[in-house]
């Protein structure tokens, strides 16, 4: 990884210590060009975690360039020996078993989302894999009352739906727990791993909870129903968990209201305490303790992230730690025995910095920044903004200027995938590159966006290519109108759904961008539907009713009037675009199809495809071919600034001609 900096250090910086981009003969950015590796090599120290009794600590860092697991004692943090050996995209989460000896974590194949259970031994090293190839597992619960066993679902049987199975990881036993012939999507189990729920999709695109009776025959229950709810509360409604005698279970609840409430539910007698009411945003996130699950606390994000406390002890500890870091404080582990915590620094301008506290003499020390190079170059900050749509419609966004501009500048679109997620603040490795290149960067909670009542998200239903879209224009026109954006120069940029946007932008609004990058984005919806991975079987029915119904000719109609592919005679601008051979999501297809169309007509475009990616890039080398390509095309189409790339393309599996042609096109 770091193998190339002082080379790129050299070719970025001037002899003075910086380069100056000039629009209008303004000089409006003067501080020094991060490098790429800096801002998209692999974290020096992430997902950091104490094991359950508390005695070692780990974390995410790199061996040989790729992201591993290393483990120490938690007296000796910064002696940690790596305890994984992975050659290939990294490990990306991963965490403790209660027997304090083993820790577990999913991995793939290049990207296909086929994850594999791993359990490796600590002291040993010994890396066990439990599960077969070419399936999707998940890991349902684990449980300190069973350190040796966890609960598994695969779907070797039905690639549609996962059957739940109790797995034994010192001998690598399976039990079958449930056939799932009901077609169930998610279970609740509580710490006896006895099931209590489990939820399937209706016909309207809602969900059905249904409570689990066991009968005399193992592995049957009679299933009684629970709680239901319509497709309008999917992201709003739904069982968090249980506490850990397994009577008492926490819901989110929407129905009949915008914005969710956070219930109690007293199993015994079925009454309900509400605890809290949503206003401005969705509850969340739940803080919960680790030995009893009696939730302590409860989150909202309109702009930023806000806690309030039902503990009075957890809201102290929290006051004492609020006083020693500059950003948003956040435990990401606990201790079983909750005397010792992992808490992360989250700031917008700076590295996240991690610390140990202790509970009982309520000390914070610090350990180490996720990327501690960072410290070294002037970020930029974040700055929550409330844009309004023509219709009226709030959108919560995020606006990251250059430091030190005054003026307009070039404006880049950062169109955040799902499209049932959003942005929020805190340090963006993109809207840091992009800022620091001398472009205003846009981030915009459109309608289909979560988190701000199920009202919000279900104005985007059937709106791709509409409103959806509207929703970005106007907040481009919001950005010219404040004098931050140069209307000549503005590009859209995003994956996934994001890159759909892209697509489309390019498409119909030519006038108003000057260019579009694309990763991973669908180009024609039909094809897209069609295609989704088998085991996505129970989130079709909400798909076609927020995308377009593949089943009705009417339907299909609709997702080809709103697929960018059938608009390519419409592109005037230049569109690079990105894609994983591996992608199950937004299969090689999506990309495929727009690139020959757009080959065919002559039109200008860029293409690059990693065969050893999938959904979004995780190996260091692929990013950096693939953000040095798109820093030289902005900055050749919005005039921004650009670190010159050197051998990042040789180091890719990207297609020999592509790299050969992209280093012609970037030779200059």
């Amino acid at each position: 990884m770091k193998k190339a900096l002082g080379v790129m250090l050299v070719c970025a910086i001037a002899a003075a210590g910086y380069w100056v981009y000039k629009t209008k003969e303004k000089s409006v950015v003067n501080v020094e060009l991060i490098p790429r590796e800096v801002l998209f090599g692999n974290p020096e120290k992430s997902m950091v975690r104490l094991s359950p009794n508390g005695q070692y600590i780990s974390y995410g860092s790199p061996l040989n360039g790729v992201q591993n697991i290393f483990v120490a004692k938690s007296g000796s943090p910064h002696d940690a020996k790596p305890i994984t050996e992975d050659k290939g995209r990294g490990i990306r989460s991963y965490f403790w078993l209660y027997d304090n000896q083993h820790v577990i974590y999913l991995k793939d194949d290049g990207g296909d989302e086929n994850w594999r259970i791993h359990v490796v031994d600590i002291h040993t090293k010994e890396d066990q894999i439990f599960t077969p190839e070419k399936v999707n597992a998940r890991i349902l619960n684990v449980s300190d009352k069973f350190p040796e066993e966890i609960l598994i679902g695969l779907n070797d049987r039905d690639q549609s739906y996962h059957d739940v199975y109790r797995l034994n990881i010192r001998t690598g036993e399976k039990e079958l727990i449930l056939q799932n012939d009901q077609g169930f999507r998610d279970f609740t189990f509580d710490d006896d791993y006895r099931l209590r729920f489990a939820s399937a999709t209706t016909a309207d695109g809602g969900a059905q909870y249904f409570k689990a009776l066991p009968t005399e025959e193992p592995r049957k229950y009679n299933w009684e129903s629970f709680m239901q709810y319509g497709l309008e509360d999917v992201y709003t409604t739904g069982l968090l968990g249980l506490t850990y005698d397994g009577n008492t279970l926490y819901v989110i609840d929407s129905r009949g209201r915008d914005m969710n409430m956070l219930k109690a539910i007293n199993l015994a007698d079925n009454s309900e305490t509400i605890l809290a009411e949503a206003t401005k945003a969705e509850i969340g996130g739940i803080m919960a303790h680790p030995i009893s699950g009696v939730v302590q606390a409860y989150s909202v994000n309109y702009l930023r992230n806000e806690w309030t406390y039902f503990d009075k002890a957890l809201e102290d500890h929290m006051n004492v730690i609020k006083k020693s870091v500059t950003g948003e404080a956040a435990v990401v582990s606990r201790t079983h025995d909750d005397t010792k915590w992992v808490v992360a620094d989250m700031k917008d301008d700076g590295p996240i910095g991690y610390y140990t506290y202790s509970t009982a003499d309520k000390t914070l020390t610090f350990l180490f920044n996720h990327r501690d190079v960072l410290t070294k170059y002037k970020l930029a900050k974040m700055e929550g903004v409330v844009i309004k749509a023509r219709d009226g419609l709030e959108m919560p966004c995020y606006l990251t200027k250059p430091v030190g501009v005054s003026g307009p500048v070039p404006l880049i679109v950062l169109v955040h995938g799902g499209p049932w997620a959003r942005d929020d603040w805190g340090y963006d490795p993109e809207a840091q590159w992009l800022s620091n290149r001398g472009y205003a960067v846009l981030q915009v909670n459109y309608r289909s966006s979560t988190g701000f009542g199920k009202s919000f998200t279900s104005k985007g239903n059937l709106e791709w290519g509409r409103k959806m879209h509207e929703d970005l224009l106007d907040a481009v026109q919001w950005a010219i109108k404040e004098g931050i954006a140069d209307p000549s120069k503005v590009a859209i940029y995003g994956g996934s759904y994001g890159g759909y946007a892209a697509l489309w932008g390019a498409t119909q609004s030519g006038d108003v961008f000057k260019c579009a990058v694309d990763i991973v984005g669908p180009s024609n919806l039909n094809t897209l539907l069609s295609s989704f991975p088998a085991y996505w079987a129970s989130f079709m029915e909400i798909a076609y009713r927020q995308v377009g119904d593949l089943r009705t000719e009417e339907g299909r109609a609709l997702l080809k009037e709103r697929s960018p592919l059938t608009h390519v005679n419409n592109i005037k601008i230049p569109v690079l675009i990105a894609q994983g051979e591996k992608d199950p999501r937004v299969k090689l297809a999506e990309s495929e199809q727009i690139v020959a169309a757009m080959k065919e007509k002559g039109l200008p475009y860029i293409y690059m495809l990693f065969m050893d990616e999938g959904h979004g890039f995780a190996r260091p080398e692929n990013k950096f071919a693939f953000y040095g390509a798109a820093e030289r095309f902005l900055a050749d189409h919005l005039g921004g600034r650009f670190e010159k790339i050197t051998t990042e393309l040789d180091k890719t599996t990207l297609d020999p001609a592509q790299k050969e042609e992209l280093k012609q096109r970037f030779a200059q």
